[in-house]
Formats: structure tokens, C-alpha cells, sequence
């Protein structure tokens, strides 16, 4: 496609081995007509002369041979195939492979036995046995032990030992035994039991050894440091990932928003604040670290400061603040989980009156014996029977609201008791005047009846007395806690 003349094609180098010759394409042409005839001619010069012309037609004439030539652009060109293995060869190439266990594992090669060897009476057992085994999901601790190869007898033996020292429910699931079988009298009884060792509690490992061929128990406590972990930071970008490269765990970071979000939205914390966290942590003199719950949070923003302890009174755990606030719950929980609304609050004609008057609440239908809750905490001020509503209990809450149910079949809670948002009160039934089961639901505001729907308690746990001064006595107790 280039002439000899062109891109110094007569200049060879190292790599050009064999240089075109200025005459390359006119030898043997002789001097005749066809002396000055080239051949070679460049498609990229004079496109459209007829020298140009002369070149394409010599380039067409090659590829028109190399396509005539050929044997087919579509069909693959024959090559000769192995021949195919024989049983012996396959056998061969079998005996040095690897087989998977669930094919049997059976490769290799297999030989008859000689005159040298010489079968076995019976085949020597080892002395003594040494092994694992776990506890399971809901496990029986005699169970693991007759599985390990205990005789039953001896397994129960040494569960009654075992439940002596620790109750047995409070073995963890996986807790690992290491068990030692000795030498039995012969193959067709279980292995004696020589010695066990685990660990019971995270403070306790307890150990079984026979001694003079009877099994006796020995407890090893393990020193334990309650010590809490405090971790402390700026908050940053996040808050999350803050706490998170400080060293505290991530269960206990979400712990941590939820407990703040009580208090205020975490969207408004500033880059410039600062968290603290409070986590219960034991650490055992064998190394081990057990990390609990989130006891306490605290934020610093400015002038702001919130400090959070968890505190469990009367059945509930909450967040509380230094000054023994507690959590405000808004909302009302359903006073029945099932059921449907058969009347709304508001003017209608009796069904058994049969006239027109104020229906003071809601009518809840729902199967006699459905279970009635609490829609919020409060105090019963009246349990039993009260006219057309038959068995009727009235609650006081905070804020000078009150809620009644009537019509119960059954009423479960008493008068001057103290209930919490969600406890049973009672159960559906359809006493006083009633057509049929359902809940009378009424809702108070400074004693008289208002629709349930358009109310939204708010309540507030608040620490006195006693509580109070035992809170922040452990609260002054938790602050004293050095930095991780």
C-alpha cells in the first residue's frame, strides 16, 4: 500500500531484516512495454487517476483469490479429537484424584492384604477420651452429657451436682463443656465420667473430677470488675459515627438517640456539642469483656446541658433527667386491641330508652371476654356496678382527665389501685343497659364527659422522696466514672 520509497522503508534497522529493493515489483518484466509498470501503488495518492484505478483493481484481485481460497468463513476447520479413555485408563487417572466426601470419598488406590497382616480379636480402645460438646437452644444439661457418651445414670447424677451449684436454666446456650471419658470394664457399656469443665457464669467455672472413683464437684469463682465504660467526644458531622470511632458499641449509640430524643431533637444537636456515655461493663481477671446496657447520657451544648439516667419504678424503666423528670408520653393506647365502632360521641336515639340523648362516649363491639386496657397511667377511683353501665371503671390521670369503661363482664382491677398505660382493667361483656357485647368508652376533662377523639393525654413520670434521693445519689455515683 506505500511505495518503497516512502517512510525510509530502504532504511533498515535492527528490526527490518530484509529491505525493500527499488525495483521490487518491476523484475522480470523485462524492458519491454510493461518495464515501467508499478505494481505497488500508493491508494492514498492520486486517488481517481488511472494509476490509482490500476492499484485498487490489484488490491480486489488479491482479496478475490483470498476469499476463493479459503475454506469457508462459517465452517470450522477440522482437528483431530483425543480418543476417548478407557475403563483401565480411567481407573488409572481415578486412583489419583481427590473424591468429595459426599461421593464417597473413595479414591486411591485399594490393595488385598498380604500374608503379613494379621486380622485382630479385637481392636485395642484408648485409654482415655477427650472432647467438647455445647450446650444447645433449650437443651437438657444431663442430654449433652449422655450424647458425649455418659451413661445415663451418671449424666443425671451430675446434673443434680451441676443445678446444686448454679441453676441449670441459667446456663448460657453454647456454653462449651470440656468433658475427659476414662477406660471402661469393656466396649458394651458407656465410658466412665473422669472429668468436667465449664463455665457456669461469667464470674463462676465449675469443675467435676472422680477422686477415689467418686465424682466430686469444686467451684472456682473468677474475680470480676463492674467498672463501667465512659465514653466522651465532640459530636462532629454525626453523632453516631462520633460515638462509634470513641469506642462505644453500637447497641448502645442507638440507646443513646432514643434516650436523647425524649428529651429533644437530635436534629438540633450542633457539631460543637459534646456526648458522654455510660455503659455497664464487666471485665473478668481471665480477660474476657461483657458489655451490657446504656445506664446514663449526657450532652453539653452551650449552656444547655442534659444529663439522662435509666431508673425502673413501679415496673417501668425510663429515661430520667437530674432534676427526676421523667419521659412525657403523648397519645392514647386502644382501650381493645379488636374490635369496631359501633357509635360515636354525640346525640342519637337510645336502641332500649327509645328516645334521643347525649351518648357521653364510644361503643367499641368486640367478643365477650376481649380483654379492656388502660389508654394511660392513672389511678382507679371507682370498680364495680353503676347503674345503666353496669360493671364500670373509672380512672383519674394527670392533667385532670379522666376515662370510664362500662358494660364489663368482668372487672379486674380494684379501687384506689394504681394502673399503667396498656395493663387489663376488665373484660367485654354487655351488663347494665346493653344490647349486646361491646366497651362504653368515655373520656373526662375536669369531670365532665368530652369525645374521646378529640383528646391527646400527656403524662410525666416525676421521682420524690426516697426515689428521688437514691436516684441522683446513683447518678453522682455514675459521673465519678473516669474516661475510658
Amino acid at each position: 500500500m506505500y511505495r518503497h520509497d516512502d517512510h525510509g522503508f530502504t532504511l533498515g534497522g535492527g528490526s527490518a531484516a530484509v529491505a525493500l529493493a527499488p525495483d521490487f515489483g518491476r523484475r522480470g518484466l523485462g524492458d519491454g512495454r510493461f518495464s515501467d509498470l508499478d505494481l505497488i501503488v500508493d491508494l492514498g495518492a492520486r486517488i481517481g487517476s488511472n494509476e490509482w484505478w490500476r492499484g485498487f483493481g490489484t488490491l480486489a484481485a488479491l482479496c478475490s483469490a483470498a476469499l476463493i481460497l479459503s475454506p469457508g468463513l462459517y465452517r470450522p476447520l477440522p482437528g483431530a479429537a483425543p480418543a476417548a479413555a478407557t475403563a483401565d485408563q480411567w481407573d488409572q487417572v481415578r486412583a489419583q484424584s481427590i473424591a468429595p466426601l459426599a461421593y464417597g470419598a473413595d479414591s486411591g488406590r485399594h490393595m488385598a492384604a498380604t500374608d503379613l497382616v494379621r486380622p485382630l480379636a479385637e481392636a485395642p480402645e484408648r485409654p482415655m477420651l477427650e472432647l467438647s460438646a455445647a450446650v444447645g437452644e433449650g437443651d437438657s444439661f444431663a442430654r449433652v452429657l449422655e450424647r458425649a457418651g455418659v451413661a445415663e445414670a451418671e449424666a443425671e447424677q451430675v446434673a443434680t451436682m451441676i443445678a446444686g451449684a448454679v441453676p441449670l436454666d441459667d446456663i448460657a446456650a453454647g456454653t462449651r463443656l470440656d468433658i475427659r471419658l476414662g477406660r471402661r470394664a469393656n466396649k458394651h457399656m458407656a465410658r466412665p465420667l473422669d472429668a468436667l469443665a465449664f463455665r457456669a457464669r461469667f464470674d463462676l467455672r465449675l469443675e467435676v473430677k472422680r477422686v477415689d472413683g467418686a465424682l466430686q464437684l469444686t467451684r472456682l469463682p473468677i474475680r470480676v470488675d463492674y467498672t463501667p465504660l465512659r465514653v466522651t467526644g465532640e459530636v462532629g458531622d454525626s453523632l453516631y459515627r462520633a460515638a462509634r470511632a470513641a469506642g462505644a458499641p453500637a447497641r448502645a449509640v442507638e440507646a443513646y438517640l432514643r434516650a436523647v430524643g425524649s428529651k429533644m431533637s437530635v436534629g438540633a444537636i450542633g457539631s460543637n456539642a459534646h456526648f458522654d456515655l455510660i455503659i455497664e461493663q464487666k471485665r473478668a481477671e481471665t480477660g474476657e469483656v461483657e458489655i451490657g446496657k446504656l445506664v446514663y447520657a449526657g450532652l453539653s451544648q452551650g449552656r444547655r446541658k442534659l444529663q439522662l439516667l435509666q431508673w425502673s419504678i413501679g415496673g417501668r424503666t425510663e429515661w430520667y433527667d437530674a432534676a427526676g423528670v421523667g419521659e412525657k408520653r403523648a397519645g392514647l393506647s386502644r382501650p381493645v386491641k379488636t374490635g369496631h365502632l359501633t357509635s360515636s360521641f354525640g346525640m342519637r336515639f337510645h336502641p332500649l330508652l327509645g328516645y334521643s340523648r347525649l351518648h357521653k362516649g364510644m361503643d367499641i363491639g368486640a367478643p365477650k371476654g376481649t380483654p379492656i386496657y388502660a389508654v394511660t397511667d392513672g389511678t382507679v377511683t371507682f370498680a364495680g356496678r353503676h347503674g345503666g353501665h353496669g360493671n364500670f371503671v373509672q380512672l383519674k390521670h394527670s392533667g385532670n382527665m379522666g376515662s370510664g369503661y362500662a358494660h364489663m363482664s368482668r372487672i379486674a382491677v380494684h379501687s384506689g389501685q394504681h394502673v399503667r398505660q396498656g395493663q387489663v382493667i376488665g373484660y367485654v361483656g354487655s351488663t347494665g343497659l346493653s344490647t349486646g357485647p361491646h366497651l362504653h368508652f368515655e373520656v373526662y376533662r375536669g369531670g365532665k364527659a368530652v369525645n374521646p377523639k378529640s383528646v391527646n393525654f400527656v403524662s410525666t413520670s416525676l421521682l420524690s422522696g426516697k426515689e428521688l434521693r437514691e436516684f441522683r445519689s446513683k447518678l453522682a455515683g455514675l459521673l465519678a466514672t473516669p474516661v475510658s
